[in-house]
């Protein structure tokens, strides 16, 4: 009979898929989607590399798992943003507020979890996936669907016109993308604090007129 090459001390029976999660989580933290490895995730959660098939057919699996709990992750920050905001009162001007809490938020998430960050959106998925239940923090909601929810708020306040409610998720949700990926990634990685906050409230500003 193999043994485990650790004690079997970092989870309880019928926890192991949350356990090789939770490690592979870690690796991608340190290390984004390409430090998450099968094999050293078993060796983390203390059990041989056959026991964690009964949960992931292969690393690939695991890689998808824990993309879909970073965008949970992603969702947490921006409901973390969305519930500091101090309203004025005025639905257009909550409305806005609310629409620049989700992109802030956002941004908070690449500089404060860059590997977390890349290994979210690794995984090839398409829109009909974005609303997944696997990819939903604990507020309920998946990124795409908590900005979705602020749009909404803006075309019932009468801010975002009807006509440009449709699609206006996919300006949004590109524009703010793009510019986590250039400071975490890109040519923008270098700049300073105070740089990349006068960038991240001048697009904001762009994204609130440009929809």
């Amino acid at each position: 009979m193999s043994t485990p090459e650790t004690p079997r001390s970092t989870y309880r029976h019928g926890d192991l898929r949350q356990a090789l999660l939770d490690a592979g989580v870690e690796m991608a933290r340190t290390g984004g989607p390409d430090a998450v490895i099968l094999r050293e995730a078993t060796r983390r959660a203390g059990v041989s590399p056959n026991a964690a098939y009964r949960h992931f057919a292969d690393r690939e699996a695991l890689v998808r798992a824990v993309s879909d709990a970073a965008q949970g992750f992603a969702a947490d920050r921006m409901a973390t943003a969305l519930a500091a905001i101090e309203t004025a009162g005025d639905a257009a001007s909550d409305a806005r507020l609310r629409l620049r809490a989700v992109g802030s938020g956002y941004l908070r998430f690449a500089q404060e979890e860059p590997g977390l960050f890349r290994t979210a959106f690794s995984v090839p998925t398409d829109l009909d996936e974005a609303t997944s239940i696997s990819k939903r923090g604990v507020a309920g909601r998946t990124p795409f669907e908590t900005l979705g929810g602020v749009l909404d708020e803006l075309a019932a306040a009468g801010v975002l016109p009807a006509e440009r409610r449709q699609g206006a998720e996919l300006l949004a949700w590109s524009s703010v993308h793009g510019l986590g990926m250039l400071i975490i990634d890109g040519p923008l990685r270098g700049l300073d604090d105070r740089t990349i906050a006068f960038a991240t409230e001048r697009l904001l500003d762009l994204v609130d007129l440009g929809i």
